[in-house]
């Protein structure tokens, strides 16, 4: 029975991240469209991953405490949805910040806690994780193609509209969707702040954060990135829709893949291809180029997030998973977004979209050899070792 409504939870993955594509890949056009510098759009858009450092791990321990994550994606998806219809009636800056900031509290976690019961249900079906998630990069891949040619015709300015249109199927869905299997361990807030001590999983946040960075400043600044190359809205969906379906293609195959590597070593591989990713946008001299660099979207983001999502879980006792994962999310999407956007945002005013893509690639260099330190660290630690037994005795 549970395995039966699988489906369920794929198509709520399908619509919100449908949704998503919406903020992520035309909410900058829209701040410009309204007149904003890039360094203003710059600001907004950190207001967003800012709200996520505290709401995502807030959003992930009431899932663990009150031992459902569906009941907490109903509260963020119904509360996003009227917070979204007061944000694009604004136009004045400073209630645009105030306004993205109680948005962003309830949007920003849904991601991690549907990834997490994702996670968890996937475990209790014997269905791999990686099957279910490529149905969240099949909508981000898809509504990103269409959103292009729907404004496009509309307009920009109707942007909620299509928003909203995606995140009420997204809440019909998550409604019908099975929820987590409740821990029998009691969850006390003292016990999450402990987490806070756990040396293996500090250092390894602060190792991927070079990279997340590097992901959140191209996902903020590639339409405009495009749009200064000589580039339309349509060719921004397009960049997307490649990106993400490739990326959905590594998720359905990662059952066989995640099999093979140890995951230290696959986060290696995705920081390099990350680089080389880097240095070719930099140099790319047209957006049709723009569309077949975005194949290494898939792999590096595919590869990178679902491995680390995934490792996170070895690092955390079981009865705190959401907190953890929702922890790891804060670092991937909110501090990285914090950071991404108003650093990205200065350099564009500054210097160009192009001299981004040069100070990405610097800051994926140090993420490369950060991998390298913390595999080091981490197969000297206890657990480490015995990992290393295993991998010897096999």
């Amino acid at each position: 029975m549970l395995q039966s409504s699988v489906w369920k939870l794929k198509g709520f993955l399908f619509f919100f991240h449908s949704s998503m594509t919406i903020l992520v890949s035309y909410m900058p056009i829209y701040f410009q469209s309204q007149g904003l510098s890039g360094s203003q759009i710059g600001s907004l858009l950190a207001i967003g991953p800012a709200a996520a450092i505290i709401a995502q791990p807030f959003w992930g321990f009431m899932s663990d405490k009150w031992k459902t994550v569906k009941r907490v994606l109903l509260i963020c998806l119904t509360s996003a949805l009227g917070a979204g219809f007061l944000l694009f009636q604004m136009t004045e800056f400073f209630l645009l910040m105030a306004m993205m900031t109680v948005f962003f509290s309830f949007t920003s976690p849904v991601g991690g806690l549907g990834d997490s019961l994702a996670q968890k249900v996937s475990v209790r079906t014997n269905v791999s994780f990686g099957s279910i998630r490529m149905w969240g990069s099949l909508g981000f891949g898809i509504s990103s193609l269409v959103g292009g040619y729907i404004f496009a015709i509309i307009g920009i300015g109707n942007i909620y509209y299509v928003y909203a249109f995606f995140l009420v199927i997204a809440a019909l869905f998550c409604f019908l969707s099975p929820d987590s299997a409740p821990s029998k361990k009691p969850v006390q807030l003292i016990n999450a702040l402990k987490l806070a001590k756990n040396g293996k999983l500090a250092l390894f946040l602060a190792m991927i954060l070079t990279i997340s960075l590097t992901h959140r400043m191209n996902d903020s600044f590639i339409g405009l990135f495009i749009i200064a190359i000589g580039g339309s809205e349509s060719y921004i969906g397009w960049a997307w829709f490649i990106g993400v379906l490739t990326e959905a293609a590594v998720f359905a195959f990662s059952y066989y893949w995640l099999k093979q590597f140890h995951p230290l070593t696959l986060i290696h591989f995705a920081a390099i291809l990350y680089t080389i990713r880097w240095i070719l946008m930099s140099v790319v001299p047209d957006p049709n180029l723009v569309l077949a660099i975005q194949v290494l979207h898939g792999i590096c983001f595919g590869i990178f997030y679902l491995t680390a999502f995934q490792f996170v879980g070895r690092l955390i006792p079981e009865e705190l998973e959401s907190t953890g994962h929702l922890l790891f999310i804060a670092v991937f999407f909110g501090f990285a977004g914090v950071i991404g956007s108003i650093l990205g945002g200065n350099i564009i005013d500054l210097f160009n979209p192009r001299t981004l893509y040069m100070v990405m690639t610097v800051f994926s260099v140090i993420g490369v050899f950060g991998s390298f330190i913390y595999r080091a660290y981490y197969f000297r630690s206890d657990e480490g070792k015995k990992e290393l037994e295993k991998l010897r005795s096999t």
